[in-house]
């Protein structure tokens, strides 16, 4: 293969790798910085409104009427036999080329109005954010063509999250999700769908304001995440009086005090570093490894020093992130071709590993780990769908099954997906720390690092501080080395127990959503002897109750009095996850405080965390209820 094949493959793989802890970086910043997207999308929109005007009611009422399912089934298939465009570049291009073309054929009268339909629908298949997109199809193309635009991503049973088209059989059934509702000005002009538990998804039939009937459903996130089988919803609500409405989780059915809600397995895990060096866990599940039944990776292919219970964890590991980030095998699937790898790149691969290595193991924190364990899983997750396309046929083990517990043997959606939805709290990331990664991508892959900026890896890093649970097997451990850092500057994991008796941390999906409570109504469990998480009810509980655990040791100590073990509490929480807790519990004891006991507590701070811009501005909830 000649350089110039081999510099185009590699710049392929690249891009689809884009789903790694940006969300498609060149696109979002595009979507929300430079308005020409949507200036070109409305630059034609007097003359095309001249155009209606100049139309006969009676000729847009009828102008759709000989166009059948199958006509549109049949145009959706030619759609999808399409080739479609996978760089940025590209796809930016075929953006703006579809929607021109589109405007010019509605332009032209209602012979014109399925092929310009189509037009926009292939611009929509490109779009990182669709919903935004339909909103401002609304409110510039005429209705007729906007009523069949709704009618072929009504037919489009693809996910939108992949870079490939889909090509599975057509159904009529409209199962396609899409990126979060639209804003709450915009959802004000949709119908309101609100499900028992109070989610809210966009559907129905409704009329425009010229008098067009429109059929339309749209799926948000919250419509297909949790999956069902997990017995839990998200919604928007107010959980902590003065802290705002937040995305909670809550029982979809009643369960008994001592009964399992549900189960997860996490997305990312990392042992603590004096186990790791003692060997005496396995760093892809964390499980108790037994005597003499150690798997060690190979010193001379790792600067790590890493052990597993078997050799599927072994292999779990491997496939998932330790390839990309301590080994020299190839980046890329073999279906892919792509040169090898020369001396001087392996020896260059092998330096910028080490140096990330010994400043994990120096530093003695996880939370660098979990990150970029967490880029290299998703570069794996899209370097295999790329490998999928590349040889089709061909069935290759999906990194993210393990995790997704999906209803369907398609998951609708993408780590990317996950991570953007989740809080975080600002931080400030060790600059040394996010060069090591970087030059581990570019070692790696060149063009990688191109995705990691120093913003989003500073986001990621506070998803992980806040998120992270800390594993904990039976009541914890006590032998944990105490950290040497300040104390607000220490690494906090969600665990009753407390973080110093944690065995290494790990990150879940759902239960990122579980809130905090003094008084907890459920908690986690690891009575599999795995990271695999069981949330368990401490109480009876309803359907549509909220779902809450300790995000630290809440038990009263024989040392303590009422106040100090609050006092405790309040300080744990504000450095940890940055705000005050007010309970039921923190609420009735404070009423106890007398004037100096009050003057001594650490002071009320509201809620820190944050959500995404993007996730911000897309988040439907009632009035005032978007964060």
């Amino acid at each position: 293969m000649d350089s110039k094949s081999t510099t185009y493959i590699t710049a392929a793989v690249v891009t689809i790798a884009a789903g790694l802890a940006v969300y498609a970086v060149y696109f979002d910043y595009k979507r929300r910085n430079d308005v020409e997207f949507r200036k070109k999308l409305k630059k034609e929109k007097k003359r095309v409104q001249k155009a209606v005007a100049e139309s006969k009611q009676s000729e847009l009422a009828d102008s759709t009427s000989e166009i059948t399912p199958a006509s549109l089934r049949e145009v959706l298939k030619q759609v999808r036999e399409e080739p479609g465009p996978q760089s940025p570049e590209e796809k930016e291009q075929y953006f703006m080329n579809q929607v021109s073309i589109g405007e010019q054929l509605a332009a032209q009268g209602p012979k014109f109005y399925l092929p310009a339909a189509t037009a926009f629908f292939r611009a929509l298949r490109v779009y990182p954010a669709p919903v935004e997109l339909i909103v401002i199809y609304e409110k510039t193309i005429i209705p007729p063509v906007f009523k069949l635009i709704m009618e072929l991503s009504q037919l489009d049973v693809s996910n939108p999250t992949s870079p490939h088209f889909d090509t599975t059989s057509l159904d009529g059934q409209d199962t396609s999700p899409i990126r979060g509702p639209p804003s709450e000005a915009s959802s004000q002009e949709w119908d309101k769908v609100t499900d028992p538990a109070g989610g809210i998804s966009l559907g129905g039939e409704r009329k425009d304001g010229r008098g067009i009937a429109v059929k339309y459903r749209i799926e948000a996130y919250f419509d297909n995440f949790p999956p069902k089988g997990k017995n839990v919803s998200v919604v928007i609500r107010e959980v902590t009086p003065g802290q705002g409405n937040r995305h909670i989780l809550v029982a979809d059915k009643d369960f008994a005090a001592g009964e399992v809600i549900y189960k997860e397995f996490p997305v990312v895990t990392a042992l603590d570093p004096d186990l790791q060096e003692k060997e005496t866990h396995c760093d892809q599940c964390l499980r108790p490894i037994q005597a003499g039944m150690s798997i060690q990776a190979s010193p001379e292919s790792s600067p790590l020093k890493l052990s597993y219970c078997s050799k599927a964890c072994m292999l779990a590991s491997k496939s998932q992130h330790h390839s990309l980030l301590f080994t020299l095998d190839p980046a890329l699937p073999p279906e892919i071709p792509s040169a090898p790898a020369t001396p001087e790149l392996q020896e260059a691969r092998r330096e910028a590993q080490a140096k990330l290595a010994e400043h994990i193991t120096k530093e003695r924190r996880l939370v660098p780990l979990l990150v970029a364990r967490f880029i290299a899983r998703q570069v794996a997750f899209e370097t295999q769908k790329l490998a999928q396309a590349t040889a089709p046929g061909t069935t290759f083990a999906a990194p993210e099954a393990d995790y997704t517990d999906s209803d369907n043997k398609s998951e609708k959606y993408v780590l990317a997906d996950h991570i953007e939805r989740l809080r975080y709290l600002e931080t400030v990331p060790n600059k040394d720390e996010f060069k090591l990664l970087r030059d581990v991508l570019a070692a790696a892959l060149p063009g990688l690092e191109e995705f990691i900026s120093d913003d989003k890896y500073a986001t990621l890093c506070g998803k992980m501080a806040y998120n992270a649970f800390g594993v904990c097997f039976g009541g914890g451990r006590d032998d944990r080395p105490v950290p040497d850092a300040r104390p607000e500057n220490i690494e906090k994991t969600r665990t009753p127990y407390g973080t110093q008796r944690q065995i290494g941390s790990a990150l879940y999906t759902v239960s990122s959503y579980l809130t905090h409570s003094c008084q907890p109504s459920a908690r986690p469990s690891f009575s599999s002897g795995t990271s695999e998480i069981s949330i368990i009810a401490n109480k009876d509980i309803k359907k549509g109750d909220v779902l809450t655990v300790a995000f630290v040791d809440v038990a009263q100590h024989p040392d303590e009095t009422v106040i100090e073990c609050r006092r405790r509490r309040r300080f744990e929480l504000a450095r940890g996850w940055r705000f005050s807790c007010n309970c039921e519990r923190c609420v009735e004891e404070a009423a106890t405080m007398t004037a100096a006991e009050k003057s001594s507590a650490p002071e009320d701070q509201k809620d820190e965390s944050k959500v995404e811009s993007s996730v911000d501005k897309y988040t439907m909830a009632p009035k005032d209820d978007v964060e």
